[in-house]
């Protein structure tokens, strides 16, 4: 029997893909030239055998008395709970020390204030959107030759690092899971405007409609902030439609969570008459009833590869030109009880 979780070794992974070790390593990094269909048999490996590498244990020398800073302005709680936990834990086996600082809304000249004053006194940035997407905060970090990996960001972009999965195919996926159960009229209910991320889930959802067939009905569309507030505000005027829809996808489980109790406040039942997914696979998605179907971000494995990263460019002592890396980690569909074939057809 293969051995899961942690115990999983890259040389695992390497033949139950067929490929070599030195091929796994550049697919988990992004790194190199490496053909689809190669890439495609490493990463359902990955999936098939739960494998998390241990990256930042390569960079332990690295990391005595190394300060990191991790700066955030993300309005789910839950997902935030995430990420620290994923950081702290990595923290301490690494023994760098982390600096946790929340950065409110703030016009473009005080956000680059701060980075200037952050860059004097860490050896590396982590950056969550939507901060991380912001050219005034990202540009006074590299220009002090100060190290940044983003977590969680759309995209690759700005001359940093980033740790991330693939929002539009994962977006995609949970469209094309209720389309598989016969859902036709579904609703959606978008992320932060100000991160890419939130974007490209939407469009991966537009991609199954169209690939399926299905017309968008822009009225069961509602832009929302992450946060369960704007959850309850969006899945009513969805479900207040004179037509509402069998499904509705919320781009994060705060706001899924929020339609769940939208719809018994109502009297629908949750499946049957709606079903609701969600994404992140946060705390949320397990604290309401019925638990969401969700797509699962490795949040463990992204913070151990953000912590990696930098201290790989922290031992760069040259100073040269750093090497930018753009890591896509796997994510899951988590199928729960949120979800399942409409009673009727919409």
């Amino acid at each position: 029997m293969r051995r899961k979780g942690r115990g999983v070794t890259i040389d695992e992974v390497a033949a139950l893909a067929g490929v070599s070790p030195m091929t796994v390593s550049r697919v988990m990094n992004n790194q190199g030239k490496v053909r689809d269909t190669t890439r495609e048999r490493v990463m359902r490996a990955v999936r098939e055998l739960d494998y998390t590498p241990n990256l930042a244990a390569s960079s332990l020398a690295a990391a005595q008395h190394t300060r990191v800073a991790l700066v955030y302005n993300n309005p789910s709680d839950a997902y935030l709970r995430e990420i620290l936990v994923g950081l702290l834990r990595v923290a301490a086996r690494t023994s760098i020390q982390l600096v946790i600082d929340y950065w409110d809304s703030a016009d473009t000249d005080t956000e680059r204030k701060a980075a200037r004053t952050m860059a004097g006194r860490v050896d590396g940035v982590i950056l969550l959107p939507p901060v991380c997407e912001s050219p005034a905060v990202v540009g006074e970090f590299v220009r002090a030759g100060i190290p940044v990996v983003a977590i969680a960001a759309g995209q690759g972009s700005l001359g940093i690092s980033c740790v991330r999965i693939d929002d539009l195919r994962a977006g995609r996926e949970l469209a094309d899971y209720l389309v598989a159960q016969g859902h036709t009229r579904i609703g959606f209910i978008k992320g932060r405007a100000d991160m890419r991320a939130s974007a490209l889930r939407y469009e991966g959802f537009q991609a199954a409609l169209s690939a399926a067939g299905l017309a968008l009905d822009t009225a069961l569309v509602q832009q929302g902030d992450y946060t369960y507030r704007s959850g309850l505000k969006a899945g009513g005027r969805i479900l207040a439609h004179k037509r509402p829809p069998t499904a509705i996808i919320a781009s994060n489980d705060d706001m899924a969570a929020a339609v769940v109790s939208v719809a018994h406040r109502r009297g629908l039942d949750v499946p049957r008459d709606l079903a609701v997914v969600g994404f992140d696979d946060s705390s949320s998605a397990i604290t309401v009833w019925p638990e969401l179907t969700t797509i699962h971000q490795p949040i463990a494995a992204m913070a151990n590869a953000a912590i990696d990263i930098l201290l790989r460019t922290i031992r760069d002592k040259d100073g040269g030109t750093r090497a930018l890396v753009d890591q896509v980690m796997p994510h899951r569909l988590v199928v729960r009880d949120s979800a399942a074939a409409p009673a009727r057809r919409g």
